[in-house]
């Protein structure tokens, strides 16, 4: 048993100091998932790698979770595939905040320095591809788990295989599949 899974298996079971141990041996993993998924966001996004992080890991420990929600972590491949969606489900929810008129949701956010060159910014892709991939789950949920994995965790398909516990060729196929389906659900063409 690793060290992340004998604190993941503390923290389950109340351990208060779980969390302040769990943090540091995650925190460089966490950081790089968030960092890629970050690189993915338009300009102009005010989280940062930090902040996505911290967000993420207050969701994921029983603190941090709605009364009555239990998480029993099956051990260090659970926790990033589960800090992987709570990542997602923050920017979705971020980008959907940032939408709404109470927020400004029809102003476009434009560099002083670019101001000569301020061209309307397309709305936010993260609610699109969330649709979408919701009805992808619905029609295949083991594809819409490798796209969360790989697309939004930056895991390579061999990692998402390993941990869906499925072999290399399904979670590339998988893959394929999703993109097609993605694409066409977005209304682009498949390259």
């Amino acid at each position: 048993m690793t060290d992340i899974t004998r604190i993941l298996t503390a923290a389950d079971a109340g351990g208060a100091s779980a969390a302040d141990e769990l943090l540091p041996l995650v925190y460089a993993e966490l950081r790089r998932l968030a960092r890629h998924r970050l690189t993915k966001e338009h300009p102009g996004q005010t989280l940062d790698a930090t902040g996505l992080v911290h967000e993420a890991f207050l969701r994921l420990m029983p603190a941090g979770r709605a009364a009555g929600q239990e998480q029993h972590w099956q051990g260090r491949a659970h926790f990033f595939a589960a800090a992987a969606e709570a990542m997602r489900r923050i920017l979705v929810e971020s980008a959907r905040r940032k939408r709404s008129l109470k927020h400004g949701g029809n102003l476009h956010r434009h560099s002083t320095n670019d101001l000569h060159l301020a061209v309307e910014v397309p709305p936010d892709d993260v609610l699109a591809v969330d649709e979408s991939l919701e009805r992808l789950a619905a029609i295949d949920a083991q594809a819409a788990q490798v796209v969360k994995l790989h697309f939004f965790a930056g895991m390579t398909l061999d990692e998402v295989a390993a941990a869906l516990e499925i072999s290399s060729r399904t979670a590339h196929r998988n893959w394929a599949f999703a993109r097609a389906c993605l694409a066409r659900m977005l209304g682009k063409t498949e390259e």
